[in-house]
């Protein structure tokens, strides 16, 4: 006795589709909440602050912590999109902040089960050396588009930046990460 294909139980492992329209929407915004959030708060930085590294130190943090922890939420295609929309917002030559993003996101994708199995300290280290890398990608790059060497004191100060914010953002999205994470199981 064979059950009809409506009656079967789903395969093992994966999470049954959500039964209504209520519940669809619900699971498509806490698919786009690390692109809203993160796009929002590009938007925000921008703003008259006298950090020009603000934009890109705050996208780094995001970027990585939701590649490793909610990759569905941070797929390259996201990642795309914010890196291109943080070249247009920060007035960087196009395609600079897109191909380090990009990189971070392929090499927190590449750790993402070693890292989130490692505590605080060590994914910290390990995203501080992942920013160093983007952010002499970003400057390599714009060295290259530009056909001058850019001054490397900016290179520090983000870095500076970036590792400074990281714990804070961190809190933040694994907080927001928590409450996604209980919706779901929500039967």
């Amino acid at each position: 006795m064979s059950l009809s294909p409506k009656l079967r139980a789903p395969p093992p492992g994966r999470p049954e589709p959500p039964q209504d329209l209520a519940r669809r929407i619900e699971a498509l915004l806490r698919l786009a909440f690390p692109l809203l959030s993160t796009a929002v708060v590009l938007i925000l930085s921008v703003t008259p602050t006298g950090l020009p590294a603000l934009a890109f130190a705050l996208a780094m943090p995001s970027v990585a912590f939701w590649t490793v922890f909610r990759p569905a939420g941070m797929a390259p295609p996201i990642v795309f999109i914010l890196g291109l929309l943080l070249d247009l917002l920060t007035l960087a030559p196009l395609g600079v902040h897109i191909i380090a993003l990009l990189a971070l996101h392929g090499a927190a994708m590449r750790l993402r089960f070693w890292l989130a199995r490692q505590g605080f300290f060590m994914v910290w280290l390990c995203f501080c050396l992942g920013a160093l890398g983007a952010i002499l990608l970003a400057w390599g790059f714009t060295a290259l588009l530009l056909l001058t060497l850019p001054p490397w004191p900016p290179i520090l100060h983000t870095l500076l930046l970036t590792a400074g914010l990281y714990p804070p953002i961190a809190i933040i999205l694994s907080r927001a990460h928590e409450v996604m994470r209980r919706a779901e199981d929500l039967p």
